[in-house]
């Protein structure tokens, strides 16, 4: 839910109010005292909060491009492990005699 701005004409006061995109706009101020009319300022209550584990543009791929990105891994993973499969060259030790 987005938080909107209003200011008041009579008491020339701005406040915000934290309320749904489907709520009616305020009318009257909300100072108890006042009561005056209000109007709502331009250019906020568009609040977007990003939640979950990050936003980057992989997370909408199509299931094709993941499933060969995928695969690309899994080449790469393979090749590194045989990599260092390879048997390592034994050393001569000279014995004393």
């Amino acid at each position: 839910m987005p938080t909107y701005e209003y200011y008041c004409e009579k008491c020339e006061q701005t406040f915000e109010v934290f309320q749904s995109m489907k709520d009616r706009k305020l009318k009257k101020c909300q100072d108890k005292n006042c009561g005056g009319l209000v109007e709502r300022l331009l250019g906020t209550g568009a609040g977007v909060i990003f939640k979950g584990s990050g936003f980057y543009e992989t997370d909408y791929r199509s299931d094709s491009y993941k499933a060969g990105a995928k695969a690309d891994a899994d080449k790469k993973k393979s090749s590194s492990d045989s990599e260092n499969k390879k048997p390592k060259a034994k050393k001569n030790k000279k014995k004393d005699t």
